[in-house]
């Protein structure tokens, strides 16, 4: 049993490698054409910036081949016997928690280095080593406080339900609508300074296309994201009454009026269409897969790896091996939000133009350096997106990609 889970997770991390290798060749090889869509200077620079990320994604897949040797080897039974509680349930929660600390310790330095070097090298971050430490301690108390709520309710689920994963699946389930609900309101302001749309001829053209789609808006809002980052994004938060339209300082100062519609029209477009809800029922199925998989665990397992079948246990080899489900299922959830994608990119270009739109769409890709060519094998496992040379094509754009 231990030998075939070590195949499988060692199948998914030589896929995971074999994808971005494939990446960076195809890349590698694209920087020599002839600029499409990007400046010559940002073609070159974009493609080099998924090189670069690329390699870091390699290096990080390793590492994270060696700590599943190590949990799987030593570190879930060195937990379990280093912390000695009794109540199985409170267990859990320090038990899991220290688990995920010591990933957390592993992962920092590739956070450091994105933040620090790689995006700081290509123009993207802005942020602050005092503001970078204040976001990791915000992150971490929340996962502490949320993660450890969250896992102190599902032990005591498997403890006293038989078919725990069931029950489990729809408790986990709701907490995710639960957050999506709350995020705009109470996660999203901890970490950005949120701030009523002040231009007031914007605002009256935002609301107008807000009203047109029929989406009642809890306001239209600003972020303080150039604090971080140069990128530029918008998006619509919320669900229900908390929905928020949020638009990044960036995205205002760098898009035109008529732009900036188009790309919230974009936005509307998935409002209108219920993709936020199609995503969050293929969250929903990809859920249920991994409560299905992980509640019915054989015992062989828990033999193998050295540890009791004990609700810590459960939850860890959860955390451990919902990457591999995760990442086998993105190939469906990419398909579908591609299509999703096309169809919003019509609803706004009806909002403006398509001439508008794809204006919109080549600034956003000048701005934030995203290289426009892509192998299919990295498209099918990680676009969500379809290439952007296809998205214009589609918009009536004239593209020569030789």
């Amino acid at each position: 049993m231990l030998l075939t889970i070590g195949i499988v997770y060692f199948i998914y991390i030589l896929i995971k490698v074999y994808v971005s290798v494939m990446e960076i060749g195809y890349v590698s090889r694209a920087k020599h054409d002839t600029p499409v869509i990007l400046l010559p200077s940002n073609y070159v620079k974009a493609a080099e910036y998924k090189v670069k990320s690329q390699r870091m994604s390699i290096l990080s897949d390793l590492i994270d081949y060696a700590m599943f040797i190590f949990w799987i080897g030593y570190g879930l039974k060195w937990l379990d016997m280093t912390i000695q509680i009794d109540d199985i349930a409170l267990k859990s929660v320090v038990y899991i928690l220290s688990f995920l600390a010591i990933n957390y310790i592993v992962s920092l330095p590739f956070s450091i280095y994105s933040n620090f070097y790689l995006d700081k090298k290509f123009g993207f971050s802005t942020i602050t080593p005092k503001l970078f430490i204040q976001d990791q301690l915000k992150a971490v108390l929340l996962t502490a406080v949320f993660g450890g709520v969250v896992v102190w309710i599902i032990a005591n689920i498997i403890i006293h339900i038989q078919n725990w994963w069931l029950v489990g699946f729809v408790v986990v389930f709701a907490i995710v609508v639960i957050i999506n609900m709350i995020y705009p309101t109470f996660i999203a302001p901890l970490f950005n300074k949120f701030k009523l749309l002040e231009d007031d001829d914007l605002k009256t053209s935002i609301e107008n296309l807000l009203k047109d789609a029929g989406l009642i808006s809890e306001g239209v809002y600003t972020i303080d994201a150039s604090k971080r980052d140069n990128r530029l994004n918008a998006y619509f938060g919320g669900l229900g009454k908390s929905k928020r339209v949020v638009l990044f300082d960036t995205l205002i100062q760098k898009l035109q009026k008529n732009e900036l519609l188009a790309v919230l029209g974009h936005e509307l477009g998935h409002f209108k269409h219920k993709d936020i809800l199609k995503n969050i029922a293929l969250v929903g199925g990809l859920l249920f897969l991994m409560f299905a998989i992980f509640g019915n665990l054989p015992q062989e397992l828990f033999n193998a790896i050295g540890v009791s079948n004990t609700p810590y246990s459960t939850i860890a080899l959860f955390l451990l091996f919902s990457p591999v489900v995760s990442f086998f299922y993105m190939p469906l959830m990419g398909a579908v939000s591609r299509h999703n994608e096309y169809r919003a990119d019509e609803y706004g270009s009806q909002v403006q133009s398509k001439e508008v739109l794809a204006s919109a769409l080549k600034k956003l890709a000048n701005e934030n350096k995203s290289f426009p060519k892509s192998s299919t094998v990295f498209k099918l496992f990680y676009y969500t997106h379809p290439p952007l040379i296809d998205r214009l094509k589609a918009l009536g754009e004239k593209i020569d990609e030789n």
